[in-house]
């Protein structure tokens, strides 16, 4: 059992390490090549952060584990909108200014796709292809519309002066993302094994939360410093990247039908946390603390709920 522990844990932290690096080094290559700041926030750093979760699942459907690589999508974006959002809101409330919409639209309408994957257990490759389709369809049409989409990544993302050394952490991250994946992927199916609980609960909590680490980190740092649309961008397009983006590639690699473990209450749950943030969008001046505190609340008890 120390093992699959030390294991998984050398996992979560090659994950965070090489996903810093990786958007670090994502960032200098874009201003290096003189790419636009809209492309930089919406393609570079938003592919780079859903590494984390691409190369999990990625790594799991591989290794014969589609369960894990499926509830680790799932779980991340139960893991965005209530426990990231929520975490950012108690740290500082956040203000809605009418920015995301449009985003949280797609989201909801992606999230729903995923439900009727799920409980028609539908699977095959062309599925996880037209769903990778969908991600270009998305980014295509967020650059020529991009109405009012907060760009305040590149703002604070400052890569390295050199182009050399961009690409040096580039690739180094990448590697250490790769390893780190694998390690995480084999401590999570030891962990399922020795604790007896299906692979699809490691990856909805343990996989799921541990990917999802350095959004909350940066959703955190977003709200200290009042950058409320890098806060909700980050959540809602990570949202949208996990399932067409990293479902895609799942299904592309194991084209089977979504874990039956998903079908009910943790797609519900799903489908119910976007629909609360896109009401939130058009309702909402701001997120305070309370619905902070009963986001978290939400995740807390449906975490509880998995494992008992």
């Amino acid at each position: 059992m120390l093992n699959a522990i030390l294991l998984s844990v050398a996992g979560l932290v090659g994950l965070a390490i090489g996903g810093e690096l990786l958007v670090r080094g994502s960032v200098g290559i874009a201003q290096k090549l003189g790419i636009s700041t809209l492309i930089t926030g919406l393609v570079i750093v938003g592919f780079a952060t859903s590494m984390p979760e691409m190369v999990a699942s990625v790594q799991a459907a591989l290794a014969g584990s589609p369960e894990i690589a499926w509830g680790n999508i799932v779980g991340s974006n139960l893991a965005n909108t209530l426990l990231i959002l929520g975490v950012a809101a108690l740290v500082m409330p956040i203000s809605l200014s009418g920015a995301g919409r449009r985003d949280a639209v797609v989201a909801l309408g992606v999230t729903l796709l995923l439900w009727a994957l799920a409980v028609s257990q539908l699977g095959a490759r062309w599925i996880g292809l037209v769903l990778l389709g969908g991600i270009l369809v998305y980014i295509v049409w967020r650059y020529r519309n991009p109405g009012q989409m907060q760009v305040e990544e590149d703002e604070d993302e400052t890569g390295p002066s050199s182009g050399v050394v961009s690409a040096m952490l580039f690739f180094v991250g990448l590697g250490i993302l790769v390893a780190g994946g694998n390690a995480l992927v084999v401590g999570a199916i030891d962990l399922a094994t020795i604790f007896n609980v299906p692979e699809t609960v490691i990856g909805l909590t343990v996989v799921a939360v541990g990917t999802s680490l350095p959004e909350l980190a940066a959703s955190i740092a977003a709200a200290v410093r009042g950058k409320s649309g890098l806060a909700l961008g980050n959540v809602v397009g990570s949202n949208i990247y996990n399932i067409l983006l990293i479902g895609g590639a799942t299904m592309s690699i194991a084209p089977s039908a979504l874990p039956a473990d998903l079908v009910g209450l943790q797609m519900a749950l799903l489908t119910g946390s976007a629909v609360i943030l896109l009401a939130l969008l058009w309702q909402a001046k701001r997120i305070g603390r309370v619905v902070g505190a009963v986001l978290v609340a939400a995740f807390v008890g449906n975490v509880v709920l998995v494992f008992s």
